[in-house]
C-alpha cells in the first residue's frame, strides 16, 4: 500500500497583494459595469443581449451620468462578468451582483471571466482576417507568461518577437505557408495614440524580422492584444513597454499553477483525451472535478478544447455528455459562441440552454425554467441513461423524483412521445430496478409500446 503525497498549497509570487486587495482592484475595474447592472436590473426592457438598445443607452447615460460609450462598454462587461442575466428584454441581477459587496471570491471570479474574454471586450480591427486574429489569441498566453515571469516591465519589441515566434509555431503545426515573397502583404498598420503601439512600429524588432512581411501584421495584432488586456485591467502600457497589474500577475500565476498541478497529478489527466479525462473525473466531487477540468483546459488552446469537449458531447455516452458541459462551464465566456451554435442540435439543446442560463447569471436551481416540457423530459431520459450505464440501481429509482411530471403515468406518456433513442433501455432498466411490482409492470408495458411503436 502506497501513501499518496499531496502537493502543498502553492503560494502566490512575492509581492502579490492579499485577496481582499485584489478584490478591491477588481471592483474598481468593474465599477461602471456594476452601476449599469444595478440600473438594468431595476429598469424594465433595457434591451436585448446584443448591444444595448438605443433608447436604453440614452436613458442609462442620463441616469448614470456616463457617456454612451461608457455605458455600452459597461453593459458588455456586466454580461461577460456574470453581473446581469437577460430574459428577453428583461435584465435581472446575476448571482455575482447579489454577492458583489460581500464575497471577494465572487468578485475575483467575475473579473477572471472578464480577463478570459479580453478579445471580446476589445474587438479586433475589422480589416484583419479571422484566422490571423485566432492565431494571435492562441499566442497571447505565451506573451502573458513572459510578462509574469519577468516580474516587471517588458519591452514591446521583446513581446513582438515572442508573438511572432509563437504564431510561426502555430502555422507550422498546421502546415501553413508563412506570408512571404510572391504573396499579398497586409496593409501597413495605421498609427495609434497608444505609446506602446508607436514604440512597436519604430522598434528594431521589426527590422529583425527580415524578409518575413507578416511582421507588420504581428505588430498590429500585438497592439490590439495589449490594448485589450489593458482594457480589462490586466496590464498597463507605458512608453515602449507593458507591465502586468497585480490582478493580471495573479491571474496568470493561477493559470500557470493549474498546469503545474496537473503535470504532477498521479492520474495524468492533462495528457488524456477529453473522453478519458471526463471519465477520470466522473467519480470526483464537484470541486476536485473542476480543478481537473481547469488543469486540462490550461494545457490546451481554448478553441481546440471546446471543440473536443463538444465532440464528446455528441457521442452516445450520456454521462460524458453531461460531464462535457460541466467542463465547458469552467471555460466560461470563450465557449459561449460554440454553445449557442449547438442549440440547433436536439441532443445538445437542453444542455446548451442550461449552460447559457447559468452563464448569464441564473441560479442553478432555477436554470431548469428555461427548458420546455419536451426538453426537460428529453434531458430526464438522457440523465437516466447515464445513470443506467454508470450508476447504481437505487440512483435510477430516485431519479424518478426529478421528473417535471407529477405522476408516473404522465411521465411515461411524455417519455414515449419525446423520441429519445435510449427510451426503451431506460424504461427496461427502471422497471428492473423499481421495488413496486405494479409500477414496474407499467414501466415495462411502456417500454414494450415504445419498442413496438404501439400507443
Amino acid at each position: 500500500m502506497t501513501t499518496r503525497r499531496t502537493r502543498p498549497a502553492p503560494r502566490p509570487p512575492e509581492g502579490t497583494p492579499p485577496r481582499t486587495e485584489l478584490a478591491r482592484q477588481a471592483r474598481a475595474v468593474l465599477a461602471d459595469a456594476v452601476r449599469i447592472a444595478h440600473w438594468a436590473a431595476g429598469t424594465p426592457g433595457p434591451g436585448t443581449a446584443a448591444p444595448l438598445a438605443a433608447h436604453a443607452l440614452e436613458r442609462a447615460a442620463t441616469a448614470l451620468e456616463l457617456s454612451p460609450a461608457q455605458v455600452r462598454a459597461g453593459w458588455d462587461r456586466a454580461r461577460l462578468a456574470g453581473l446581469i442575466e437577460l430574459h428577453g428584454d428583461t435584465a435581472r441581477p446575476g448571482w455575482r451582483l447579489r454577492a458583489w459587496d460581500r464575497d471577494d471570491s465572487a468578485v475575483l471570479r467575475g473579473w477572471v471571466a472578464l480577463f478570459d474574454a479580453w478579445s471580446l471586450v476589445h474587438a479586433a480591427p475589422a480589416d484583419i482576417e479571422a484566422g490571423a486574429v485566432a492565431e494571435a489569441v492562441e499566442a497571447v498566453p505565451q506573451v502573458l507568461s513572459l510578462l509574469q515571469l519577468s516580474a516587471g516591465p517588458v519591452t514591446v519589441p521583446a513581446l513582438l518577437d515572442l508573438l511572432g515566434q509563437r504564431v510561426a509555431e502555430l502555422q507550422e503545426e498546421r502546415c501553413e505557408v508563412p506570408l512571404g515573397p510572391g504573396r499579398t502583404a497586409p496593409a501597413a498598420p495605421a498609427e495609434s495614440d497608444a505609446p506602446a503601439v508607436t514604440a512597436a512600429r519604430t522598434a528594431p524588432a521589426e527590422s529583425a524580422a527580415g524578409p518575413d512581411r507578416s511582421a507588420g501584421l504581428n505588430a498590429l495584432l500585438l497592439d490590439w492584444a495589449l490594448e485589450g488586456l489593458a482594457a480589462v485591467g490586466a496590464l498597463t502600457l507605458g512608453q515602449g513597454h507593458a507591465t502586468l497589474t497585480p490582478l493580471g500577475n495573479w491571474a496568470v500565476w493561477v493559470k500557470l499553477e493549474q498546469i503545474c498541478v496537473a503535470a504532477q497529478s498521479p492520474a495524468g489527466n492533462i495528457e488524456q483525451s477529453a473522453a478519458d479525462m471526463l471519465l477520470g473525473c466522473a467519480r470526483l466531487s464537484p470541486g476536485p472535478a473542476r480543478d481537473e477540468y481547469r488543469a486540462w483546459l490550461a494545457a490546451r488552446t481554448v478553441g481546440s478544447a471546446v471543440a473536443e469537449l463538444l465532440a464528446v458531447a455528441r457521442g452516445e455516452d450520456a454521462l460524458l455528455r453531461g460531464l462535457a458541459f460541466e467542463a465547458l462551464r469552467v471555460v466560461g465566456a470563450p465557449a459561449e459562441p460554440e454553445v449557442r451554435a449547438v442549440l440547433t442540435e436536439p441532443s445538445l439543446r437542453p444542455y446548451g440552454l442550461l449552460w447559457l442560463a447559468e452563464y448569464e447569471g441564473n441560479d442553478p436551481d432555477d436554470a431548469q425554467d428555461v427548458l420546455s416540457r419536451e426538453e426537460a423530459t428529453w434531458l430526464w431520459v438522457d440523465t437516466a441513461a447515464a445513470v443506467a450505464d454508470h450508476g447504481e440501481t437505487g440512483l435510477l429509482v430516485r431519479h424518478l423524483d426529478s421528473a417535471v411530471q407529477g405522476t408516473v403515468p404522465a411521465l411515461l406518456d411524455e417519455v414515449r412521445a419525446v423520441g429519445h433513442p435510449r427510451t426503451v433501455q431506460v424504461l427496461v432498466a427502471l422497471a428492473a430496478a423499481h421495488p413496486d411490482p405494479a409500477l414496474a409492470k407499467a414501466v415495462r408495458r411502456a417500454a414494450f409500446q415504445v419498442h413496438t411503436g404501439g400507443a
